[in-house]
Protein backbone atom coordinates (compact mmCIF):
# COMPACT_ATOMS: atom_id res chain seq x y z
CA UNK A 1 0.00 0.00 0.00
CA UNK A 2 1.29 4.03 -0.91
CA UNK A 3 1.61 6.33 1.90
CA UNK A 4 1.35 9.60 -0.38
CA UNK A 5 2.78 13.20 1.15
CA UNK A 6 3.04 16.40 0.21
CA UNK A 7 4.60 19.27 1.63
CA UNK A 8 2.23 22.01 1.02
CA UNK A 9 3.69 25.32 2.95
CA UNK A 10 6.94 24.96 4.98
CA UNK A 11 8.74 28.16 6.43
CA UNK A 12 8.61 30.13 9.33
CA UNK A 13 5.56 31.96 7.73
CA UNK A 14 2.91 29.07 7.40
CA UNK A 15 3.00 25.45 7.37
CA UNK A 16 1.00 22.50 6.29
CA UNK A 17 1.48 19.07 5.24
CA UNK A 18 -0.69 16.56 3.59
CA UNK A 19 -0.57 12.91 4.30
CA UNK A 20 -2.60 9.95 2.82
CA UNK A 21 -3.60 6.73 1.81
CA UNK A 22 -6.00 4.75 0.16
CA UNK A 23 -8.07 5.11 2.70
CA UNK A 24 -7.45 8.64 4.68
CA UNK A 25 -6.12 12.13 3.70
CA UNK A 26 -5.03 13.65 6.58
CA UNK A 27 -3.60 17.67 6.88
CA UNK A 28 -0.37 18.18 9.59
CA UNK A 29 -0.65 21.83 10.84
CA UNK A 30 -2.69 24.51 8.87
CA UNK A 31 -0.20 28.05 9.59
CA UNK A 32 -1.79 30.26 6.76
CA UNK A 33 -4.80 31.00 5.98
CA UNK A 34 -7.97 28.25 5.46
CA UNK A 35 -8.27 29.12 2.31
CA UNK A 36 -4.63 28.88 1.27
CA UNK A 37 -4.57 25.49 2.05
CA UNK A 38 -7.02 24.32 0.35
CA UNK A 39 -5.99 26.33 -3.04
CA UNK A 40 -2.72 24.07 -2.60
CA UNK A 41 -4.80 20.48 -1.52
CA UNK A 42 -6.28 20.72 -4.95
CA UNK A 43 -3.31 21.87 -6.67
CA UNK A 44 -2.09 18.16 -6.04
CA UNK A 45 -5.70 17.10 -6.27
CA UNK A 46 -6.79 16.48 -3.01
CA UNK A 47 -10.54 17.61 -2.55
CA UNK A 48 -10.70 19.48 0.71
CA UNK A 49 -13.85 18.10 1.76
CA UNK A 50 -12.67 14.63 1.75
CA UNK A 51 -9.95 15.24 4.39
CA UNK A 52 -10.72 13.16 7.30
CA UNK A 53 -8.43 14.77 10.18
CA UNK A 54 -6.17 17.93 11.18
CA UNK A 55 -2.86 17.05 13.34
CA UNK A 56 -0.86 19.51 15.38
CA UNK A 57 2.45 19.85 16.04
CA UNK A 58 1.95 22.80 18.17
CA UNK A 59 0.16 25.99 19.00
CA UNK A 60 2.29 28.45 17.04
CA UNK A 61 0.82 30.51 14.51
CA UNK A 62 2.79 29.40 11.77
CA UNK A 63 1.31 26.15 12.02
CA UNK A 64 -2.33 27.18 13.55
CA UNK A 65 -3.85 30.18 11.52
CA UNK A 66 -5.74 27.99 9.14
CA UNK A 67 -7.13 25.61 11.89
CA UNK A 68 -10.38 26.67 13.10
CA UNK A 69 -11.80 27.36 10.15
CA UNK A 70 -10.68 24.12 8.26
CA UNK A 71 -12.56 22.41 11.65
CA UNK A 72 -15.40 24.20 11.08
CA UNK A 73 -16.07 24.35 7.49
CA UNK A 74 -15.21 20.06 7.02
CA UNK A 75 -16.44 19.38 10.69
CA UNK A 76 -12.92 17.87 11.15
CA UNK A 77 -11.72 16.30 14.15
CA UNK A 78 -8.21 17.87 15.52
CA UNK A 79 -5.60 16.33 17.58
CA UNK A 80 -3.33 17.63 19.45
CA UNK A 81 -1.28 16.80 22.43
CA UNK A 82 -3.01 18.16 25.76
CA UNK A 83 -0.77 21.04 26.72
CA UNK A 84 -0.93 22.83 22.86
CA UNK A 85 -4.85 22.56 22.91
CA UNK A 86 -4.39 24.52 26.65
CA UNK A 87 -2.28 26.60 24.68
CA UNK A 88 -4.10 27.28 21.23
CA UNK A 89 -7.22 27.01 22.66
CA UNK A 90 -8.52 30.86 22.37
CA UNK A 91 -6.34 31.07 19.30
CA UNK A 92 -8.57 29.04 17.03
CA UNK A 93 -12.30 30.10 17.31
CA UNK A 94 -14.83 27.64 18.86
CA UNK A 95 -14.04 23.70 18.37
CA UNK A 96 -16.93 21.20 18.70
CA UNK A 97 -16.21 19.55 21.45
CA UNK A 98 -16.71 15.77 19.16
CA UNK A 99 -13.70 17.03 17.14
CA UNK A 100 -11.22 17.53 20.03
CA UNK A 101 -8.76 14.65 20.05
CA UNK A 102 -6.34 14.43 22.60
CA UNK A 103 -3.28 12.59 22.10
CA UNK A 104 -0.23 11.35 24.12
CA UNK A 105 3.13 11.48 23.12
CA UNK A 106 4.47 8.28 22.15
CA UNK A 107 1.34 6.66 22.06
CA UNK A 108 0.66 5.37 19.17
CA UNK A 109 -3.05 5.67 17.14
CA UNK A 110 -4.80 4.47 13.78
CA UNK A 111 -6.74 7.56 11.38
CA UNK A 112 -7.67 4.38 8.74
CA UNK A 113 -5.06 2.95 7.57
CA UNK A 114 -1.80 5.01 8.83
CA UNK A 115 -0.56 4.42 12.08
CA UNK A 116 0.21 7.87 13.63
CA UNK A 117 2.84 7.86 16.32
CA UNK A 118 3.51 11.13 18.16
CA UNK A 119 6.88 11.80 19.16
CA UNK A 120 8.02 14.87 22.05
CA UNK A 121 10.54 17.40 20.60
CA UNK A 122 12.96 20.00 21.83
CA UNK A 123 10.93 23.55 20.91
CA UNK A 124 9.53 26.23 23.32
CA UNK A 125 5.70 25.47 23.29
CA UNK A 126 3.93 23.95 25.99
CA UNK A 127 3.90 20.27 24.37
CA UNK A 128 5.09 19.39 20.75
CA UNK A 129 5.10 16.82 18.70
CA UNK A 130 6.96 15.29 15.40
CA UNK A 131 4.92 12.33 13.98
CA UNK A 132 5.92 9.01 12.28
CA UNK A 133 2.95 7.85 9.70
CA UNK A 134 3.10 4.29 8.82
CA UNK A 135 1.26 2.12 6.56
CA UNK A 136 2.51 -1.56 6.31
CA UNK A 137 6.28 -1.12 5.89
CA UNK A 138 6.29 2.13 4.47
CA UNK A 139 7.32 5.02 6.70
CA UNK A 140 7.31 8.85 6.98
CA UNK A 141 8.66 11.21 9.50
CA UNK A 142 8.18 14.90 10.06
CA UNK A 143 10.67 16.50 12.29
CA UNK A 144 10.56 19.95 12.41
CA UNK A 145 10.79 23.34 15.25
CA UNK A 146 13.76 21.13 16.70
CA UNK A 147 15.69 23.12 18.81
CA UNK A 148 18.66 20.10 18.75
CA UNK A 149 19.76 16.94 17.71
CA UNK A 150 18.63 14.11 20.56
CA UNK A 151 18.21 10.53 21.06
CA UNK A 152 14.49 11.24 22.12
CA UNK A 153 13.44 12.12 19.20
CA UNK A 154 15.63 11.14 16.44
CA UNK A 155 15.32 6.94 17.22
CA UNK A 156 11.23 7.64 15.79
CA UNK A 157 12.43 9.24 13.02
CA UNK A 158 15.32 6.80 12.35
CA UNK A 159 14.20 4.09 9.69
CA UNK A 160 11.72 6.10 7.88
CA UNK A 161 12.00 6.01 4.32
CA UNK A 162 11.07 9.51 3.33
CA UNK A 163 10.99 12.34 6.24
CA UNK A 164 10.78 16.05 6.31
CA UNK A 165 13.59 17.05 8.25
CA UNK A 166 14.25 20.66 9.35
CA UNK A 167 17.07 22.96 8.20
CA UNK A 168 15.93 26.37 9.19
CA UNK A 169 19.25 28.76 8.93
CA UNK A 170 22.55 29.12 8.38
CA UNK A 171 24.43 30.32 11.59
CA UNK A 172 26.44 33.22 10.10
CA UNK A 173 23.36 34.37 8.53
CA UNK A 174 21.44 34.95 11.77
CA UNK A 175 24.85 35.74 13.61
CA UNK A 176 25.10 38.67 11.37
CA UNK A 177 21.63 39.44 10.38
CA UNK A 178 19.24 42.11 12.11
CA UNK A 179 17.30 39.43 14.10
CA UNK A 180 17.69 40.96 17.77
CA UNK A 181 20.06 39.44 20.37
CA UNK A 182 17.34 37.57 22.25
CA UNK A 183 15.41 36.11 19.48
CA UNK A 184 19.01 34.98 17.83
CA UNK A 185 20.05 33.36 20.76
CA UNK A 186 16.16 31.33 20.88
CA UNK A 187 16.29 30.41 17.75
CA UNK A 188 19.96 28.66 18.33
CA UNK A 189 19.18 27.43 21.84
CA UNK A 190 18.38 24.04 22.82
CA UNK A 191 14.22 24.89 22.09
CA UNK A 192 14.65 26.66 18.94
CA UNK A 193 15.50 25.66 15.47
CA UNK A 194 17.53 23.30 13.82
CA UNK A 195 20.60 24.90 11.63
CA UNK A 196 21.48 23.37 8.09
CA UNK A 197 24.95 22.16 9.43
CA UNK A 198 22.33 19.56 12.37
CA UNK A 199 20.11 18.82 9.65
CA UNK A 200 23.01 17.90 6.94
CA UNK A 201 24.75 15.36 9.58
CA UNK A 202 21.04 14.00 10.75
CA UNK A 203 20.36 13.77 6.61
CA UNK A 204 23.17 11.44 6.19
CA UNK A 205 22.28 9.37 9.50
CA UNK A 206 18.64 8.94 7.95
CA UNK A 207 19.98 7.50 4.73
CA UNK A 208 22.46 5.31 6.12
CA UNK A 209 19.37 4.00 7.98
CA UNK A 210 17.09 4.06 5.10
CA UNK A 211 15.49 6.71 4.02
CA UNK A 212 15.37 7.68 0.47
CA UNK A 213 13.71 11.09 0.73
CA UNK A 214 14.77 13.42 2.69
CA UNK A 215 13.17 16.68 2.49
CA UNK A 216 14.18 19.74 3.94
CA UNK A 217 11.97 21.87 5.58
CA UNK A 218 11.31 25.00 7.73
CA UNK A 219 13.65 27.25 6.02
CA UNK A 220 14.04 30.72 7.60
CA UNK A 221 13.20 33.15 4.89
CA UNK A 222 15.59 35.88 6.37
CA UNK A 223 18.60 33.92 7.93
CA UNK A 224 18.80 30.61 4.78
CA UNK A 225 18.73 29.91 1.06
CA UNK A 226 17.48 26.67 -0.55
CA UNK A 227 20.67 26.79 -2.41
CA UNK A 228 22.36 26.96 1.05
CA UNK A 229 20.74 24.10 2.81
CA UNK A 230 21.16 21.95 -0.10
CA UNK A 231 24.72 22.62 -0.47
CA UNK A 232 25.16 22.05 3.33
CA UNK A 233 23.13 18.92 3.35
CA UNK A 234 24.75 17.54 -0.10
CA UNK A 235 28.45 18.13 1.72
CA UNK A 236 27.55 15.88 5.06
CA UNK A 237 26.28 12.78 2.47
CA UNK A 238 29.49 13.16 0.25
CA UNK A 239 31.75 13.11 3.66
CA UNK A 240 29.78 10.11 4.85
CA UNK A 241 30.25 8.31 1.47
CA UNK A 242 26.80 9.05 0.17
CA UNK A 243 25.88 9.71 -3.09
CA UNK A 244 23.32 12.34 -2.88
CA UNK A 245 20.58 11.95 -5.62
CA UNK A 246 21.79 8.83 -6.05
CA UNK A 247 21.42 7.05 -2.83
CA UNK A 248 18.70 9.38 -1.61
CA UNK A 249 16.91 12.12 -3.16
CA UNK A 250 16.97 15.31 -0.96
CA UNK A 251 14.13 18.06 -1.95
CA UNK A 252 14.07 21.52 -0.47
CA UNK A 253 10.26 22.13 0.20
CA UNK A 254 8.68 25.48 -0.92
CA UNK A 255 7.87 28.07 1.24
CA UNK A 256 4.92 29.46 -0.40
CA UNK A 257 3.07 26.76 -2.19
CA UNK A 258 3.00 22.55 -2.60
CA UNK A 259 6.57 21.25 -3.34
CA UNK A 260 4.84 18.14 -5.30
CA UNK A 261 3.31 14.64 -4.32
CA UNK A 262 5.46 12.23 -2.91
CA UNK A 263 5.07 8.59 -2.17
CA UNK A 264 6.29 5.99 -0.27
CA UNK A 265 5.52 2.17 -0.95
CA UNK A 266 5.13 -0.85 1.16
CA UNK A 267 5.79 -3.24 -1.81
CA UNK A 268 9.15 -1.64 -2.38
CA UNK A 269 10.60 -2.13 1.04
Amino acid sequence: MELRFSPLFSGSSGNATYVGSDDVNILVDAGVSGTRVMQELRKIGIDPSSLNAILVTHEHTDHIKGIGILSRKFDLPVYATMGTWNAMFDKIGVISEKNIRIIEPEQDFFIGSIDVTPFPIPHDAAQPVGYTFEVSSAKLAIATDLGCVRDSWLKYVMGADAVILESNYDPDMLQTGPYPYDLKRRIMGRHGHLSNDDAGEIAAELVRNGARQVILGHLSKENNYPELAMQCTELSLRQAGILPFEEAQIIIASRDGCTGMFSVSAELQ
